[in-house]
């Protein structure tokens, strides 16, 4: 197949300014078949012309090797033939010139002018000789017969050249046409795959992130009341054994809400895996869907909701905790992702309190407005700042980064800092659209 550019420049394996060995051939034969028939055709010449018969064959074999250069100057090639022309010879070179020319790129102006000079040429000089041959009585036709022939055999002898080089010319062109497409549609389906690549892997990224967001406010809550009731009933257990067994009761019920919500999240995942299959097998550009549709899932399916705020405050009031509940505004159900962020912001928020200001008083506020539902929980200095840590929670620092993230990704704002009075405050607002 025809090839360009740089491609075309590295094709070239022929000598000189041939592209390959068998075009170097080929040219080379149709010039040695040219120059014997221009030498052949000198003979006449040189006796008509009155010159040795030497002069005119060499003559004719140097005008027929110029076909030799056709595809490198076509139009030295055309040039040299219609300059012959007038001698009867170089029948050959004028109509290969021709086809050459015609399927080069050149302008088409170029092409039209030299054909025409190549059809008059012809037409003229085939008009003087039949006309000479009647005059010495070799044909006995009519007058008609000197403009039939001249017109005829310079068409003939210009026409078909022309239009089969002008149809190969087109053909080539258009086969390089399609080849720049065909490399470029491939080079743009390599970006695609590549894109396509790149958003597969943010959004098993994203997917991570997910899970383990979601784990992290699954687990770290109840894990953390286990920890503070443990704590609490490890003081307790001499001096009142009643309080101790309501602590150890408590302990037993976190850990077996606990363990519920994990084996939920888990049957989740397991449900997952086959709609990942599912998308590694089908295009790679539809990955990123399946990954985030799995994701979507963990968060969506069986998941708290704000009627449950008040078990989670009571909860942690049963650990020790001072804390009161404030809800402003008409109490209205949302949608599954906003009520669940909603309580996953409070849930974390009691969490960090239970971590890191254990004992403090605790204000968890939950405003209904027209367009969002507002949420802040605040928290006073702990009566014992060495107690902060006394339960040996462990942070990960991840859940204010966690609640973050829920929160933007609704379209919401998050606030997080330290008070005045030196407790923290964590604020959220999500539209309720």
């Amino acid at each position: 197949m025809t090839m360009t550019g740089e491609e075309d420049t590295r094709a070239l394996t022929g000598p000189w300014w041939w592209a390959r060995w068998r075009s170097a051939v080929l040219d080379g034969c149709l010039a040695l078949v040219s120059a014997v028939e221009c030498g052949a055709e000198g003979i006449p010449f040189a006796r008509d012309a009155g010159i040795p018969v030497a002069v005119g064959v060499v003559f004719g074999l140097i005008a027929g090797s110029v076909l030799l250069i056709r595809r490198k100057w076509p139009i030295a090639v055309v040039l040299v033939a219609i300059a012959i022309t007038p001698a009867q010879m170089g029948f050959l070179m004028g109509i290969v010139g021709l086809y050459t020319l015609a399927a080069c790129e050149l302008p088409r102006r170029i092409i039209v002018a030299l054909a025409g000079m190549s059809l008059v040429g012809t037409m003229l000089v085939t008009f003087v000789r039949v006309r000479q041959d009647m005059a010495r009585g070799d044909l006995t036709l009519g007058d008609w017969f000197v403009p039939f022939a001249s017109i005829t055999t310079s068409l003939g002898l210009t026409a078909p050249p022309l239009l089969l080089g002008l149809y190969v010319g087109a053909r080539r062109r258009l086969m390089e046409s399609l080849r720049e497409r065909a490399d470029s549609l491939e080079r743009e389906l390599q970006l695609l795959a590549e894109r396509a690549e790149e958003r597969a892997e943010w959004a098993r990224g994203e997917e991570r992130t997910r899970i383990a967001r979601e784990m992290h406010d699954v687990v770290a809550h109840r894990v953390s009341l286990m920890v503070v009731h443990a704590a609490a009933l490890q003081a307790v257990a001499r001096k009142d054994p009643e309080k101790a067994v309501r602590n150890a009761a408590l302990v037993g019920d976190m850990g077996r809400q606990a363990l519920t919500e994990l084996r939920e999240m888990l049957g989740v995942l397991r449900s997952g895996e086959g709609v990942e299959r599912r998308a590694a097998q089908a295009r790679l550009a539809a990955v990123d869907v399946a990954a985030a549709r799995v994701a979507s899932r963990v968060v969506d399916e069986e998941g708290p909701c704000l009627s449950e705020l008040d078990e989670l405050v009571g909860q942690s009031a049963a650990a020790g905790m001072v804390v009161d509940l404030s809800v402003e505004g008409d109490v209205r159900s949302y949608a599954p992702e906003i009520e669940q962020t909603a309580y996953r912001v409070v849930q974390e928020a009691l969490t960090n309190v239970h971590k890191h200001a254990a004992g403090a008083k605790t204000h968890v506020r939950l405003a209904h407005r027209v367009s969002e539902i507002a949420m802040q929980v605040e928290n006073e200095p702990p009566p014992e700042p060495a107690s902060a840590s006394a339960a040996g929670l462990p942070s990960g620092g991840n859940g204010l980064l966690g609640m973050r993230e829920r929160v933007v990704g609704l379209g919401g704002v998050f606030v997080s800092g330290p008070t005045d009075a030196g407790g923290f405050r964590v604020s959220a607002v999500i539209p309720a659209a």
